[in-house]
């Protein structure tokens, strides 16, 4: 009979402890990572912009001459009308100026009159042979000449009278004054802009946008705009013009949206808002979870063929609030990794979990 000694049965419970480490050991546990099969659909981002009314037409209106201002007639928001005095000039030097070509047409005057009788005289006295053919012409050239002098003073003295005219800063159009840029006491330059006139009529609803979320839009995109401190005020418009250049102070570009059947309540230089679609494009929404980066590119893990991840580079169109728009580097069906890709690396073996992290399909 066969003895076992105990030592022997504690020897063996090791050995089949020890194999089991080995079989854990050879068969380690995969990765387990939490993925989101993705579509691809068209993203419309919607943008909602804030800016102001302003006049269809405005225009700065400055003294035509120079001059140390006297008067100012109105201010900022005040409605004026058309040939209304908003400011006028000192007129002392243009009414000078007046009265010497006053003084000037008068002498011409006297001139004409003398040169005119001297000539008379010669045509009664040619027929009868009083007087030499040479006196006759001299006495016709000095007339012509006095009466060429009389309508270039005359003309001087109409110039005069304008440039005094010019001495009163009138409204072009019914407007509302909507900037000052002088005072009473300055003096100004011929053209400086003195006031500015936001015409009545059409208006526009003014917004300054950043080039990225145009989008090449189209002109004719109907918009509605509302009032920025009562949205029920609202008013239909559509894209009238856009500017060609971007700004740059602010890097964005001027859009103005052309407004019908404009409320009272929509006075000129009212906040409003406006909100709008701008162009679709084939995109993919992703949670924030997901986004990587491969070396300084953003970079999404994808599980491929036999469960194995591939870094793959994208391009963000857009980052929302928990979000992120791929534009470029998915296609629709592909399984992305949206947790658990913190410790992976090219080509390992992953365990998929469905999750549901609410991207994928926009």
């Amino acid at each position: 009979m066969t003895v076992v000694r105990p030592s022997m049965v504690v020897c063996l419970g090791l050995l089949a402890v020890l194999s089991g480490c080995e079989k854990e050991v050879a068969s380690p546990q995969l990765p387990r990572v939490e993925v989101l099969r993705v579509e691809s659909r068209d993203f419309a981002a919607e943008v909602t912009l804030t800016g102001d009314i302003q006049a269809r037409v405005q225009t700065d209106l400055s003294f035509r001459v120079g001059g140390k201002i006297i008067s100012r007639e109105v201010d900022v928001g005040d409605h004026v009308k058309a040939r209304q005095v908003l400011a006028r000039l000192d007129p002392k030097d243009l009414q000078n100026n007046v009265d010497s070509a006053k003084a000037a047409v008068f002498a011409e005057q006297a001139r004409v009159s003398q040169t005119s009788a001297a000539f008379v005289r010669q045509q009664k006295l040619l027929p009868k042979g009083y007087t030499s053919r040479s006196e006759y012409d001299s006495a016709q050239a000095a007339l012509r000449g006095s009466q060429s002098a009389l309508k270039a003073a005359q003309a001087q003295l109409a110039s005069a009278r304008e440039q005094l005219s010019y001495t009163a800063l009138v409204s072009e159009a019914d407007g509302v004054i909507t900037a000052r840029q002088a005072e009473v006491g300055q003096v100004v330059q011929a053209t400086m802009p003195i006031f500015t006139l936001a015409r009545d009529g059409e208006r526009d609803a003014v917004f300054n946008v950043y080039e990225s979320l145009l989008g090449a839009p189209r002109s004719d995109r109907q918009v509605m705009v509302s009032l920025l401190d009562n949205p029920k005020v609202q008013a239909q418009g559509r894209v009238r013009e856009i500017t060609p250049t971007v700004s740059a102070e602010s890097g964005t570009v001027q859009v103005k949206v052309a407004l019908q059947d404009v409320p009272a309540a929509m006075q000129l230089g009212s906040p409003v808002t406006a909100t709008a679609n701008a162009e679709g494009h084939p995109s993919i929404e992703l949670p924030w979870s997901a986004l990587t980066k491969a070396l300084h590119e953003p970079a999404v893990w994808i599980v491929g063929e036999g469960d194995k991840v591939e870094l793959r580079k994208v391009q963000v169109s857009r980052y929302l609030t928990g979000k992120i728009v791929v534009s470029e580097g998915l296609q629709g069906g592909e399984e992305v990794v949206v947790s658990g890709g913190q410790l992976l690396h090219p080509g390992m073996h992953v365990e998929k979990v469905t999750g549901n992290s609410g991207g994928g399909a926009l």
